[in-house]
């Protein structure tokens, strides 16, 4: 009988299980010669499994006796539940007990690559935070360090390691234990800026000075100018899917596509687009604004007077610019006394890896097929904050600290730390339905996907659909 207090014989012994209890008695011998292997459940539910244990396959045979009850009207809890919940999934049992059961239901690229809604949501911001646990909402300075010493104790092995064993090894070696190092350690270090990231969106602790400094440090290791990048990506957060006022990976519409992008618009010149974008792409932005908004006159992170920034935040620009020079000084002592080569394989390898790996996460995040974009007359904060795609990176996606399949989250609560932001988005998920947007194309793919399909945005035509508005912008590559 089933409940907290029944028990359960194996072999002449009692077993209490305060979830799963039922007689077992010892098998014949007979029987289990023949294969043939009968269990009686008490649990409203009789199932009898009848498996050939030659092939290491079975097949369960599921007989109800009566249906279970709905969940909501379950009194007792662990009255049903079922050890045997979804018997229809099991396909195959081997001889050492292995299951196989379907992969879960993920979408088909069709469904991948179907337009989000764009019209107004039937839900507000204040419903969605409604369905995240308030303790998401918390952030832990202790916490927040953890991730901090963690990285940087990665970091630094891997440093120890390079610099005190790579010599060692047979010549030929040494140049596949270089690129791997700058790959892992670059990985790493991007870990670092994405915390750094959280500190300007006041996401790492609970006062603003000490968010500040940390991150300050952190990213002028990194040669990123901390307040400059701050101010901006706020700006970006305030107005995320705006084709008029978004700061970074602003798509063009057709009008602006300039002359020779027909001319790259084949593979060669897509694998030329995208190397250069993931190399060159965060610096470029960084100094001349490449893929951000227009400004009326020239644009630049390193500029207090630039128009990017206001007033008040000129002498935060001049602290960021401080603390750059300040890095690339030691950078160049440390050059003068071990050597460019030295700086360049222990810092420069990673360094280009992080810099690359933050152009791909941003780029895929806000550019999809599936994405709408909006001029001034259709765009509001939530469709905007919307507009935006989670990705699977694998096992990157608990390095990058899951910036990369939370972003979504992120947009609606930037000051969300990182460490609550996977249980706030499976709390809202229900609620977003189809206004949540998830791609887990392999990486690779989606890039090499994404440089062909997104050229540039464009409405649709009236023709087409009376209903569609001229103020939503999708993606398109024809070139004609």
């Amino acid at each position: 009988m089933w409940g907290p207090s029944a028990r359960a014989s194996v072999g002449g012994r009692e077993r209490r299980d305060s979830r799963y209890c039922f007689k077992y008695r010892p098998l014949p011998l007979l029987p289990l010669l023949k294969g043939q292997l009968r269990l009686l459940l008490h649990a409203h539910k009789h199932i009898e499994i009848e498996g050939i244990l030659g092939k290491g396959e079975a097949r369960l045979q599921e007989k109800e006796s009566h249906s279970l009850s709905p969940l909501s009207d379950i009194s007792d809890p662990g009255k049903n539940d079922d050890l045997f919940s979804d018997v229809s999934g099991l396909e195959t049992m081997g001889a050492g007990g292995r299951m196989s059961a379907p992969p879960s239901s993920a979408k088909v690229e069709s469904d991948v690559l179907k337009r989000a809604p764009d019209s107004k949501p039937p839900f507000t911001l204040g419903q969605i935070k409604k369905a995240i646990p308030p303790h998401c909402f918390q952030r832990s300075v202790l916490r927040s360090f953890s991730y901090v010493a963690h990285d940087l104790i990665i970091a630094s092995i891997f440093y120890y390691v390079a610099t005190n064993y790579f010599h060692l090894l047979p010549h030929p070696l040494s140049y596949v234990a270089w690129p791997i190092y700058w790959a892992v350690q670059g990985c790493v270090l991007t870990g670092v800026w994405v915390i750094a990231h959280e500190c300007g969106h006041h996401a790492f602790s609970d006062y603003q000075l000490l968010d500040d400094i940390v991150g300050l440090v952190l990213h002028s290791c990194l040669l990123v100018p901390y307040f400059s990048w701050k101010h901006s990506h706020r700006r970006h957060h305030s107005n995320t899917g705006s084709l008029d006022r978004d700061e970074v990976f602003v798509p063009k519409k057709k009008s602006a596509i300039r002359w020779y992008s027909k001319y790259l618009n084949n593979p060669v010149g897509r694998f030329l687009t995208i190397t250069i974008t993931l190399t060159l792409g965060w610096p470029l932005y960084l100094a001349f604004n490449v893929s951000g908004r227009p400004y009326d006159r020239f644009a630049c992170h390193y500029d207090p007077y630039g128009p990017i920034y206001n007033d008040r935040e000129r002498v935060e620009i001049f602290i960021s610019d401080a603390g750059v020079l300040a890095v690339t000084y030691g950078l160049y002592r440390l050059a003068v006394a071990e050597g460019l080569g030295w700086v360049l394989c222990v810092y420069g390898g990673p360094l280009l890896v992080v810099n690359a790996f933050l152009v791909l996460i941003t780029y895929l995040q806000h550019t999809h097929p599936s994405l709408p974009h909006y001029d001034s007359s259709e765009w509001d904060w939530l469709k905007g904050a919307l507009a935006t795609v989670d990705r699977d990176y694998g096992i990157l996606n608990k390095v990058f600290h899951n910036i990369t399949d939370t972003h979504v989250a992120h947009h609606l609560f930037s000051t969300m730390p990182h460490y609550h932001a996977m249980e706030a988005t499976k709390a809202i998920k229900p609620i977003l339905g189809d206004y949540y947007q998830f791609d887990g194309t392999p990486i690779c793919k989606a890039t090499w996907r994404e440089a062909r399909e997104c050229i540039y945005v464009h409405p649709d035509d009236e023709d087409d659909d009376k209903q569609k508005s001229k103020g939503v912008f999708w993606y398109r590559n024809k070139l004609d």
